[in-house]
């Protein structure tokens, strides 16, 4: 697979317990010849946890590109009138960043790259990570299935005895995903 030179945003939500994962899937494609674009929600970009510092994963997502990282939304707003991706990832994509995409809110640097970015009519992959995937977020999901230019890593339920409603993006299908989304198909099967 080459993804070289091809202009890849890069943009994390705050699932914090899936940034190690998110950072190495964003090394995967840089790996693979991607020019990254680092995105970051102002939660995300912010944000300490139990699960790292927010300086740690800023420094590691930074590390991939020459470019700074984009948490506001006025840096994101270029992101259209400019044509600067061939396509967007949001990895991971919460389920408050689903229902903001899936109803058209645009009040973030990661929902805003994305309203910037489909306006060039050019392809927005996500990475589901969200505890709600079958709950409240479901409807969300479905609505994004249904519309032109959006692609899903495929997901699945994470841990069906404890959060029966949780559903994950399986990262390792990132490259794949993404190759498929620039031809214009989506990546199956999309249920795991």
């Amino acid at each position: 697979m080459d993804l070289k030179d091809k202009k890849i945003g890069f943009a994390m939500c705050g699932s914090f317990c899936t940034f190690k994962k998110a950072v190495a899937a964003a090394h995967r494609l840089s790996e693979l010849g991607a020019d990254i674009t680092p995105i970051m929600s102002e939660t995300a970009f912010s944000t300490d946890t139990r699960f790292g510092t927010a300086e740690h994963f800023r420094s590691e997502l930074k590390a991939l590109s020459s470019k700074d990282i984009i948490a506001t939304i006025r840096d994101a707003e270029p992101l259209g009138p400019k044509a600067l991706l061939d396509i967007l990832v949001i990895l991971p994509c919460t389920g408050n960043t689903l229902a903001k995409l899936a109803n058209g809110i645009a009040d973030s640097s990661v929902t805003l790259a994305a309203k910037a970015h489909l306006r060039n009519n050019r392809p927005v992959v996500i990475a589901v990570s969200t505890n709600d995937g079958l709950g409240a977020a479901a409807q969300n999901i479905g609505k994004l299935l249904s519309r032109k230019l959006i692609y899903f890593v495929p997901f699945r339920q994470d841990d069906h005895i404890h959060k029966p409603n949780s559903l994950v993006a399986d990262f390792s299908l990132l490259p794949e995903t993404v190759e498929a989304a620039l031809e214009g198909r989506q990546l199956q099967p999309i249920l795991g």
